[in-house]
């Protein structure tokens, strides 16, 4: 079959397109009581443990006590029974490897007893570590290829949880994965780790503060999730989606998202049923899903959770990314997490609402109604202001793939220069304060909208800046700049650490200025706040970030602009860097080094296979359309000039020359490809300066042809079919 039939025949079955699963029937289960049904929470803890092993068990959840080893065989008791009687015939320790993805290791609670039967047995021992082949997963030189041993070790402050599948279930226990060195391997370990580091040092601050026992202090993570979806038999027509999740050819369509016409639009009927089975199954599992709503592109969605304690937020990230991509099969489409599946419209992003919190004091990034007069919120905020100017390039560092170079920059996400907006209200007190004078805030007032009927409206003290890459939002700061496709734990990582090693050198300077005296905190306290501010006011930015002037204007600031993922990964390697998550404990020098390995070598590997893609695609979909039409076009010319007809040959000249371009470029791509570097730095700079220009000139000669040859003739579902068809 060619492929063009192959494409013809992905259109009709997509306009034939009926529902392969059962509607949902949300009268007859309510989604407050489908919520957590699968997870194995707090309060089924307390229906099946032994009072004294659930006391424990909560201490250390709550309040980050060592866990008491002693009691895992009664939590693995009660874990087993509720499994089994939610269907589990499994057990499987779920980690997350520096893949970024989900690694699950499955094993069945059935053993032989000896007599010909079998009992379910689940101990203590096996819910508390695993041993999945190290040596399989990439450790950027921490284990050799020989050297396989590899540990998970049970996360007890992520509840386990059930997944179904048609033919059963599976009991997930939430794990760490560490080498038989006890080093990192994986996103979850320094997640943990950043956790203990932000909570040490805010402790510190609020002791100062008179807070005696305020409850440990974590970090709270909601991550909104955009994503693409289209057809299954567009998907499967298409190589580089299948291969490389993006396309890597296809010229713009007539329409695309020029109109402002998808954004917020309704919601297809058919993208709707999908986003509610989406949702029933995350509140299963407990994630507190919130908003659904049309992105900007056309076939562009995001959906966002309401706030968690971060770790169970990465956690809840990843069950997101796999149940859209699981859940859109059953409604025949596919789910693209790619950041820039499609040129020329809006890619996707993952933008990290983070805030800092306590159950005794609440949120700390709460201004409250007079912000001037808050103290202690000033100096939680000053020390994100510290963090992040001393720490930008690290910023960038842990958003930095090859999928997220392809958005970062555009006019539809933030760009490689890290600033902060604070907007006008906190932007005038930290000036007042600067200055030396009386600070004051803004009140709220209220929106005046002119229409009687229409109630009156509370109006934020500031406006929104969709353009700043961390933006103060109210009472979090938004994190934009990460990748759609990627976990959050490595940007939670870098925030947590930089702002703990920030309170750090906050809380050193108070406590000597104080010497311990309450009473000289509130004159301490305006003196450092003058002094962060002076030092690192050149962060703050609340213009537009997408103009070229601001290029400009931080480039005089000193602020670096890090376009490409080559140039920001080493900044995992400045001294500074290492130094600093060293002395907080987060990550050693050697943990870091083998991130920086993993994280260069996938930007080879990924531009690598894009480029030889391209040359499959172009040679054998591509030239042979270009090739048929070419002869069609030389056929007809001939015959017409037989018979004494006049031709005009301009298309087919065009035709011709386009086809020796595509022929040339191939070859050049193809010995380009063939390029061997003496070092992985070297080669992923010849990935970024050569492989990627010139997988570009080809695109552009591609997309060209596409605009000229026979619609019958072209053999890849275009972007007005996978964008538009639904």
């Amino acid at each position: 079959m060619s492929g063009s039939a192959t494409r013809l025949q992905a259109i009709s079955a997509v306009t034939g397109y009926k529902p392969m699963t059962a509607p949902l029937n949300f009268a007859k289960t309510k989604p407050g009581e489908l919520f957590g049904t699968n997870v194995f929470s707090m309060h089924e803890m307390k229906r099946r443990l032994p009072k004294e092993v659930y006391k424990s068990l909560r201490k250390t959840i709550e309040s980050g006590a060592r866990l008491d080893a002693s009691i895992a065989d009664a939590v693995a008791a009660g874990m087993r029974d509720w499994a089994i009687e939610k269907g589990a015939t499994h057990y499987a320790h779920v980690f997350f490897p520096l893949t970024g993805l989900t690694a699950e290791k499955h094993d069945c609670f059935l053993t032989p007893d000896g007599s010909g039967g079998a009992i379910a047995e689940f101990t203590g021992k096996a819910l508390i570590q695993g041993e999945p082949d190290a040596s399989s997963f990439p450790s950027g030189g921490i284990r050799a290829t020989f050297e396989a041993r590899g540990y998970t070790a049970w996360d007890v402050t992520s509840p386990a949880y059930i997944l179904e599948n048609p033919n059963g279930t599976t009991l997930c226990i939430p794990t760490a994965f560490v080498s038989w060195t006890g080093e990192a391997l994986d996103k979850k370990t320094p997640v943990l780790r950043s956790a203990q580091a932000l909570n040490r040092q805010a402790q510190r601050i609020l002791k100062l503060f008179g807070h005696t026992d305020p409850g440990v202090v974590s970090a709270t993570a909601g991550a909104e999730q955009e994503y693409f979806l289209i057809d299954r038999h567009f998907f499967f027509a298409r190589p580089d989606l299948i291969n490389a999740g993006r396309t890597l050819f296809g010229c713009r369509p007539p329409k695309g998202q020029e109109f402002e016409d998808h954004y917020f639009g309704a919601i297809p009927e058919r993208v709707l049923a999908f986003m509610l089975e989406c949702e029933s199954e995350l509140f299963k599992l407990g994630v507190p899903v919130k908003t659904r709503h049309n992105e900007v592109a056309p076939a562009q969605y995001e959906i966002a959770p309401v706030f968690e304690q971060a770790n169970v937020a990465t956690d809840h990230q990843q069950l997101i990314m796999i149940t859209l991509q699981r859940v859109a099969q059953k409604y025949g489409m596919a789910c693209l997490l790619h950041e820039k599946p499609f040129a020329g419209i809006n890619g996707s992003g993952k933008h990290l609402n983070y805030s800092i919190g306590c159950p005794g004091l609440g949120n700390l990034l709460d201004p409250g109604d007079t912000p001037h007069a808050n103290a202690q919120f000033l100096v939680f905020c000053a020390a994100i202001l510290q963090a992040v100017h001393k720490h930008s390039a690290l910023l960038r560092a842990v958003v930095a793939t090859a999928s997220n170079d392809h958005r970062l920059g555009a006019n539809e996400a933030p760009p490689a220069i890290i600033s902060v907006f604070l907007g006008d209200q906190l932007t005038a007190i930290f000036d007042q304060i600067r200055k030396g004078e009386e600070a004051s805030s803004a009140s709220k007032g209220v929106l005046t909208v002119g229409v009687d009927v229409l109630p009156p409206l509370p109006r934020d003290t500031g406006d929104r800046n969709r353009t700043s890459p961390f933006a103060f939002t109210g009472n979090r700061f938004e994190f934009r700049a990460v990748g759609s496709s990627q976990s959050i734990a490595g940007p939670l990582v870098a925030l947590n650490t930089i702002i703990a090693d920030a309170l750090d050198d906050i809380a050193t300077r108070l406590e000597k200025e104080t010497g311990g005296d309450p009473r000289k905190l509130n004159t301490a306290v305006q003196a450092l706040l003058r002094d962060v501010i002076n030092a690192h006011q050149d962060i703050i930015f609340n213009g537009d970030n997408y103009s070229s002037q601001w290029h400009g204007e931080a480039a005089r600031r000193g602020l670096p602009n890090l376009r490409t993922a080559v140039d920001a990964l080493p900044a995992l390697l400045d001294e500074e860097v290492v130094a600093m998550f060293e002395r907080q404990k987060v990550l050693s020098r050697r943990e870091l080094r083998s991130r920086y390995e993993i994280y260069l070598e996938q930007y080879c590997k990924t531009v690598h296979l894009e480029a030889s893609l391209v040359l499959r695609i172009g040679r054998t979909q591509i030239f042979p359309a270009a090739i048929r039409y070419q002869s069609e076009l030389a056929t007809t010319c001939a015959n017409l000039k037989a018979v004494g007809y006049t031709f005009d040959t301009d298309t087919l000249d065009r035709i011709t020359a386009l086809v020796k371009q595509l022929q040339d470029s191939l070859t050049d791509l193809e010995k380009a490809l063939g390029h061997e570097a003496a070092t992985k730095e070297d080669e992923a700079r010849h990935a970024r300066d050569v492989l990627l220009p010139m997988m570009m000139e080809i695109r552009k000669v591609a997309d060209q042809l596409e605009g000229m040859v026979a619609d019958d003739l072209w053999p890849l579902p275009t972007y007005q079919e996978m964008l538009f068809i639904k």
